[in-house]
């Protein structure tokens, strides 16, 4: 059962209203912001999410199905979910420390590549454009799954089902005797 206000706001949404955008801030910014600090402790980050949670929200709104959840449950799985996104990029932006004494980057032979898999963008360019776009998307410009979902207008799924099918259309292309199960 719903309230007004979520009626309302719902009503709103569907219509691509941007009124919309301010009652959700009013009504739930608090609780969403709560939310999206207990996985993220930097203030900034958290507002960074919490601004992102409502971009997705109001892209995402006319797909909004009363009967799958109730509009806080749906908001709160956005602003988690962006929230988790946002954990896992920073990480990989500030994680990477370039480990100079550690690397092996001038001690690499041509007996030590792979010479097979230095053509990856030709055996990429044999496999669905579906399956392309999506692999390209992760491993050449480093999204993740979710950005790639938002960037791409694809369910997370999909990415998710693409991806498997497309890495393993490539290792059959890779290692051809791989037997599939």
């Amino acid at each position: 059962m719903s309230t007004p206000i979520e009626e309302e706001i719902v009503g709103l949404l569907k219509q691509g209203d941007k009124r919309a955008i301010s009652l959700l801030y009013e009504n739930y910014g608090d609780a969403l912001f709560g939310v999206i600090s207990k996985v993220l402790t930097d203030s900034d980050l958290a507002q960074d999410a919490l601004q992102e949670t409502f971009i997705k929200v109001w892209k995402k709104g006319k797909s909004y199905d009363s009967k799958k959840a109730k509009l806080f449950t749906w908001l709160y799985r956005i602003a988690y979910n962006t929230a988790i996104d946002k954990v896992r990029s920073y990480n990989n932006k500030t994680g990477k420390e370039i480990q100079m004494d550690a690397s092996n980057v001038y001690t690499l032979t041509g007996d030590s590549l792979n010479q097979d898999t230095l053509d990856i963008q030709k055996h990429l360019s044999s496999i669905d454009e579906k399956y392309q776009i999506v692999i390209h998307a992760l491993f050449f410009e480093g999204m993740t799954q979710q950005e790639a979902s938002d960037e791409l207008d694809i369910p997370l799924g999909t990415i998710k089902s693409r991806l498997k099918i497309g890495l393993r259309e490539l290792k059959k292309i890779y290692d051809p005797e791989t037997k599939q199960s």
